[in-house]
């Protein structure tokens, strides 16, 4: 009976830890919203949370990994190198530099476009494959389409507003200097999304020639914490700017990110795409826009408007019939992969899916 429970709990591995993730990204907002409307700048704490993942991810990865990682090449570095500037360099300082000009819910909104992007890119690249003869691929395209839709909606669409609760448990006070520049904070949203996608897709290629995630995840976050100094020491020179009290509301949003965030959750990103691919890993992002909304809301008394109600349900939908989808072309490359008498022959819908051109990976 016990052995009936392991299999669909392993199934689903990947499933939970994302959702994990998400949850973990959602209380990260509010942190970083309060945080910054201390003073704290954006680039600073990108700087000083990479570090921290860094140093803390590094003796767990020389240790663990040691006899496994594969050797570290110039060409591997420079690799590395690229992949800490698009992801850590750029679409983090723009990621947090944006949410400095508009509110956690907008940024959470827009971010949805990640998975979107990142799918057509996967396609355009053939790391994913959508054949439009079966009901999977029918699911995939649909998928994409209605989480478009979604964020189509939460981004240009508010609607009515509904009435938001006075009894809220928290009440964030916001600098007024935090949102003067929507037109700014939207480019610079819209822009780290851009680079996100690429850089899933990235992280997929990387990994299969450095299949070690500790030791990928540490990597990473040295090198995109000292890139990430270097911008910041331009922007920044005012050494107050840097100076972090201890136990102070900026303190415990720089450790919980960086050890929470940028080392575990890096870590379970990077085993989950391993295990399902970039747009797997992806698609779980619209979670953490329901989040954010239903927590500010209740949290914080923010005002939810329907719009971003009629977005959030589309943009679900459209996950899990992508989600779906995959894990249908999941099935179909096992069964096609199990010794059996259709080796030598296929008959029907799976010939036609081979003849058709589909050529499914994992």
């Amino acid at each position: 009976m016990a052995w009936a429970f392991k299999v669909p709990l392993a199934r689903y591995k990947p499933h939970l830890s994302m959702v994990l993730a998400q949850i973990g990204y959602t209380i990260l907002y509010f942190f970083v919203e309060a945080s910054f409307n201390q003073g704290l700048n954006p680039h600073v704490y990108v700087t000083y949370r990479y570090i921290l993942a860094g140093l803390l991810m590094s003796p767990f990865a020389y240790f663990l990994e040691r006899k496994s990682r594969p050797k570290m090449t110039v060409a591997m570095f420079l690799e590395l190198f690229l992949l800490s500037l698009i992801g850590v360099g750029f679409t983090m300082n723009m990621y947090y530099a944006s949410l400095r000009y508009t509110s956690p819910t907008f940024v959470a909104s827009v971010f949805n476009t990640v998975s979107i992007l990142t799918f057509v890119v996967a396609v355009i690249l053939r790391m994913e494959v959508v054949n439009v003869r079966s009901p999977r691929g029918i699911a995939k395209i649909l998928g994409t389409l209605t989480s478009l839709a979604g964020v189509t909606i939460i981004t240009l669409y508010k609607g009515p507003a509904v009435h938001s609760l006075s009894t809220a448990p928290i009440h964030m006070e916001r600098l007024p200097s935090v949102h003067e520049n929507l037109v700014k904070g939207s480019i610079l949203t819209i822009a780290s999304c851009t680079s996100w996608a690429l850089w899933f897709i990235m992280q997929a290629v990387t990994l299969k020639k450095y299949p070690a995630q500790l030791s990928l995840t540490a990597w990473m976050n040295c090198i995109g914490g000292g890139q990430s100094a270097v911008f910041a020491v331009f922007l920044q020179h005012k050494p107050k700017a840097w100076s972090i009290n201890m136990f102070s509301i900026r303190f415990w949003t720089i450790t919980y990110s960086g050890i929470v965030c940028s080392g575990i959750f890096i870590f379970i990103q990077f085993w989950c795409m391993k295990e399902k691919g970039p747009v797997f890993v992806s698609m779980f992002s619209p979670l953490a826009t329901v989040m954010v909304a239903i927590s500010a809301y209740f949290v914080l008394g923010e005002k939810l408007y329907v719009g971003r109600i009629l977005g959030g349900v589309l943009v679900i939908i459209g996950l899990y019939l992508l989600l779906w989808g995959k894990d249908r072309d999941q099935a179909y490359i096992n069964t096609q992969e199990q010794p059996s008498s259709h080796c030598h022959g296929l008959e029907g819908t799976d010939k036609e899916d081979l003849t058709s051109g589909e050529k499914e990976v994992p």
